[in-house]
C-alpha cells in the first residue's frame, strides 16, 4: 500500500472512531509512522484537506458495496434486507458499524465547513440515488421512489446510529421489518 493511502486508511478509521475534533494530527502520524513532512507532502492544506480525502475514499467503497448488493437481488425489498443483514452481521462480529457511515463526521463538521458538508452530501446523494434507482425498477414513480429513497436514507443511518450508542443490532432490525413492509406495499 503506498503512503497515501495508508495515510487515507489509517486516518478514516481514527475519524469514525474519535471524531475530526478529537484526532490530532500526530495521533494520525504515530499509527501510520510516518512523519508530518510525509504528510503534508499528500495533503498540503493539512487535516480538513485529509479528511475530504477520506470521506471521498469512504463514499467510493460504501457505493460501491451497496451497488453489487443491489445488483444481486431482483426487488428493492430483498436488497434493502441483504444490506441491513450485513451491517447486522458487521456490528455483531466487529462490534461497530463505523466503516458504513460517517455520521458523527457529519454532525461534527457539517456545519463549519462547506467542503466537508458537500464531501458528506455525496455519499447520501449516492445512497439515495441506489435505493431510488431500485424503487422506479420496482415500478414506483421517480417522485414516490425518491421520497420513499429519502425515508429509508435517513432511517438506515438513524439506525446505524442506533446499534452504535445501544450496543445492539437490535435498531437496524426493527428498520428493516418496519421499511419492508410499509415502503414496499404501497
Amino acid at each position: 500500500m503506498d503512503t497515501k493511502s495508508l495515510i487515507i486508511e489509517v486516518a478514516t478509521k481514527i475519524f469514525q472512531e474519535k471524531g475530526y475534533m478529537g484526532v490530532g494530527l500526530n495521533e494520525i502520524l504515530k499509527e501510520c509512522n510516518i512523519s508530518k513532512g510525509s504528510l503534508y507532502h499528500h495533503f498540503p492544506n493539512g487535516k480538513e484537506e485529509l479528511l475530504i480525502a477520506c470521506l471521498h475514499t469512504l463514499t467510493e467503497k460504501i457505493t460501491m458495496d451497496m451497488k453489487q448488493i443491489f445488483k444481486k437481488h431482483p426487488t428493492t425489498e430483498e436488497a434493502i434486507k441483504a444490506m441491513v443483514n450485513q451491517l447486522i452481521i458487521h456490528f455483531e462480529t466487529e462490534g461497530t458499524i463505523t466503516s458504513y457511515t460517517f455520521t458523527s463526521i457529519v454532525s461534527e463538521m457539517g456545519s463549519l465547513s462547506e467542503s466537508v458538508r458537500n464531501a458528506c452530501s455525496l455519499l447520501y446523494t449516492n445512497i439515495q440515488k441506489i435505493y431510488c434507482d431500485k424503487l422506479v425498477e420496482d415500478g414506483l414513480s421517480l417522485e414516490t421512489a425518491n421520497s420513499i429513497a429519502l425515508t429509508m436514507t435517513a432511517s438506515i443511518e438513524g439506525g446505524i446510529m442506533l446499534c452504535l450508542t445501544k450496543k445492539s443490532s437490535e435498531p437496524l432490525r426493527e428498520i428493516a421489518n418496519v421499511l419492508t413492509k410499509t415502503s414496499f406495499n404501497l
